[in-house]
């Protein structure tokens, strides 16, 4: 899995867009974030596919939106969305699907433990913890191919991705 932890919503939303020109779907995207980032982000009447995804995680029912660049708002509505209300944090992605499995909706081991057992090494699992806590948007996508790892690792860098890991 390709992951990257991101500061502001324009550079995640760059990130996501990297993955949907490549021909991936909102299924195919994990994202994690705190409640008062989603708040903070994505509760501002733009509409965007990974804010979308964001809100409708939040139980909000936001409609994905139609239109090119509508990027996080995807990201917020794909498929399986956990949100942890002990934590503060939505999880959305197929890695909720893990968590949710994992019984994890109460303890924050939960989610470096599914962290970890998605590949990414503990180390940077804490980084990512700590950059949730700061405000933080960490997403994740499994590539297809290593050509597409390395065209999602070399933009999310370029989109001031952090501590991004493949």
């Amino acid at each position: 899995m390709v992951t990257g932890l991101f500061r502001d919503r324009d550079s995640a939303e760059r990130a996501y867009n990297s993955v949907t020109t490549r021909g991936y779907s909102d299924k195919d995207v994990n994202l994690l974030m705190s409640d008062e980032t989603r708040e903070k982000h994505f509760v501002d009447g733009r509409e965007t596919e990974l804010g979308n995804k964001a809100l409708e995680g939040a139980g909000t029912g936001a409609a994905i939106g139609g239109t090119v660049g509508a990027t996080l708002a995807a990201i917020a509505a794909i498929g399986t969305t956990v949100a942890l209300p002990g934590l503060g944090l939505l999880v959305a992605g197929p890695i909720a699907a893990a968590l949710a499995g994992a019984g994890a909706g109460g303890a924050t081991g939960g989610i470096i433990g599914a962290l970890v057992g998605a590949g990414i090494p503990e180390e940077r699992v804490k980084h990512y913890e700590k950059g949730l806590k700061e405000g933080g948007i960490v997403m994740g996508v499994t590539p297809r191919s290593d050509e597409d790892a390395e065209y999602f690792e070399r933009e999310w860098k370029n989109h001031h991705g952090e501590e991004v890991y493949r």
